[in-house]
């Protein structure tokens, strides 16, 4: 008989692992945002700079040609796929963490918005989405002119 060395603290950090992933699916589905369509999602951080809204969106090894970013009636959609390459013959994964297959995004864009002036760039793993606010319309003063 074999004695394997039971080690409680592996197994518990795996439970805590996947209770932080089903807690985090379930709270992005009530905060407005959708998590379907997609075997995983990409973290995103979302930040207000002077008179833009800008996405970052973590995306590492995917390339620019995999992202697919799109507004259909008021909402931003991102979506891709990070493929996975096998290098060589001689490599032997002994663990793989991250995630792959195709992933999808969606955003509710608020009406003050500039849907037509959103721009996206990629480098360095980091996909950044601006979203420029509308020009407020200033109210104009009309003069009663005396007859």
């Amino acid at each position: 008989m074999t004695l394997v060395k039971w080690e409680p603290f592996r197994d518990l950090m795996a439970m805590q692992d996947r209770m932080t992933r089903l807690i985090d699916e379930t709270l992005s589905r009530i905060w407005k945002e959708d998590v379907v369509q997609g075997a995983w999602s990409p973290p995103v951080d979302i930040l207000e700079r002077g008179n833009e809204v800008v996405l970052k969106v973590d995306l590492p090894e995917v390339s620019q040609s995999e992202i697919d970013i799109r507004v259909e009636e008021g909402t931003l959609i991102i979506q891709g796929e990070r493929k996975f390459v096998k290098a060589s013959p001689e490599e032997n994964y002994i663990q793989i963490e991250r995630p792959y297959g195709t992933f999808r995004r969606t955003f509710s864009i608020p009406r003050t918005i500039d849907q037509e002036s959103i721009k996206a760039s990629h480098k360095d793993g980091v996909l950044r989405i601006v979203l420029p606010r509308k020009r407020e319309i200033q109210p104009k003063q009309i003069t009663v002119e005396p007859k």
